[in-house]
């Protein structure tokens, strides 16, 4: 056994033991998405897990204890660094959580829930990526591999062939299949692949990943002993006099909006406390006067969705990006890999529902201009706060409108934060 030191708390753990296990055995969360115990040695490609280990940063998942070994774990440029490395996986992916079956059992999903991130501070580059169809048993899914190169190194067929392989260089390196070994894997060893990909970027022909909602891998329990502790802010109420809302919904399906109104008895609660102002729910077209807080549902698909938001802008205290559109283009977005020619052409032209012969996409000056992409809020506006959620939980938009109008203390359970 050696004696180390972890955020400042003296460990006794057995020598030589992996950093990672060392400090989940002693309830020490250290996230990771490429480290897997029995893969010997450790991958250490992802980082997540970089720490300061007697004041150099490593990735924890690539040391061993020894004695006197000093960690430093959670310091805030160490969780900073952290969600950076998250955030940038989701913005250089293709990554439309609530599209995918492996949302709520995706190992890239769960960290984003554990570290907090309700948006990133990067530009999505929605790169257009192949989905290889190719392959006997397995479809790859390009858009969503992080190359964590967890498939390379552990799968093998029965004669011990490897069937993924790194392809390209630098920045064009994909996973790519052999086609001639993936044949060789048997039902349960193709299935085993899909399930260790911590994305959904494996997927087996006719096998579903799906779960229920609430029994999926990650739906209800957090890693962490305390979850909510950094989303707390406690502050003095300041009282609890009526606010002046206003709401809009942008390119989106109005789910937000319908989750706003599924609060249930803190609906008795919402008539006592605010007033509408502008916002579908009243009906109410144009803003009548100033607003305490904004709530923007749905991201900018066109130049009516940019009067709008600007308008918001300009008449709300406070603006608050609600749900995976509004804060990130969500499922709008997913044509953002498409050049927009090619979509509308579908859309009017070629579809299975276009009359027969149909040969014009409808233009007429008063129809809105549509944008080249789908844009997050905030791409186009200053955003104060982020909901994120497909939709978001009825409980964590009022926590959060309480925070943001009376000063309420804040928090919001593991359960309540989702993308999906």
């Amino acid at each position: 056994m050696v004696n180390i030191k972890v955020d400042g708390k003296l460990l006794t753990v057995p020598k030589g033991q992996n950093l990672v296990s060392a400090a989940k055995d002693n309830g020490i969360f250290i996230p990771s998405l490429c480290y897997f115990e029995h893969i010997e040695p450790p991958l250490g490609t992802c980082r997540t897990c970089t720490c300061k280990l007697d004041g150099k940063y490593q990735p924890a998942c690539t040391m061993k204890v020894y004695d006197g070994m000093t960690v430093e774990i959670n310091t805030p440029e160490l969780l900073d660094m952290r969600k950076s490395l998250v955030e940038m996986m989701f913005s250089e992916g293709n990554h439309f959580c609530p599209s995918c079956e492996k949302s709520g059992n995706c190992d890239l999903q769960h960290m984003a829930y554990e570290l907090g991130i309700s948006v990133t501070r990067f530009e999505h580059l929605f790169k257009d990526r192949l989905i290889d169809y190719g392959p006997k048993r397995i479809i790859m899914e390009h858009n969503r591999c992080i190359k964590c190169k967890r498939c390379v190194e552990d799968v093998v067929t029965d004669d011990g062939k490897k069937v993924f392989t790194y392809q390209g260089r630098g920045n064009e390196t994909f996973v790519g299949i052999d086609y001639n070994e993936e044949p060789k894997l048997s039902e349960e060893q193709a299935i085993a692949a899909m399930q260790m990909c911590p994305t959904g970027a494996i997927i087996v022909r006719g096998v579903s990943m799906a779960h229920p909602f609430g029994d999926r891998e990650f739906d209800i329990h957090s890693e962490q002993k305390n979850f909510t502790r950094r989303f707390t802010k406690a502050h003095k109420p300041a009282g609890m006099e009526k606010k002046v809302l206003a709401t809009a919904s942008l390119a989106g399906c109005f789910g937000c909006h319908m989750s706003m109104l599924d609060i249930d008895l803190e609906l008795l609660d919402l008539v006592e406390l605010v007033t509408f102002n502008k916002s579908p729910l009243t009906d109410i077209k144009k803003f009548t006067g100033r607003c305490h807080i904004g709530l923007i549902e749905g991201g900018v698909c066109n130049d009516e969705n940019i009067e709008t938001l600007r308008e918001f802008r300009k008449m709300c205290d406070i603006l608050v990006s609600v749900g995976e559109c509004a804060v990130w283009g969500g499922l709008p977005a997913m044509r953002n890999t498409i050049p927009l020619s090619e979509c509308l052409e579908e859309a009017y032209l070629n579809c299975v529902t276009s009359e027969e012969g149909a040969n014009v996409v409808p233009y007429h000056e008063d129809l809105p201009k549509i944008l080249d992409k789908v844009y997050p809020c905030h791409e186009i506006v200053k955003i104060d706060h982020f909901i994120p959620g497909c939709p978001p939980s009825a409980n964590h938009i009022w926590k959060s409108v309480k925070h943001l109008l009376w000063g309420e203390e804040y928090s919001i359970l593991y359960s309540e934060f989702k993308y999906d």
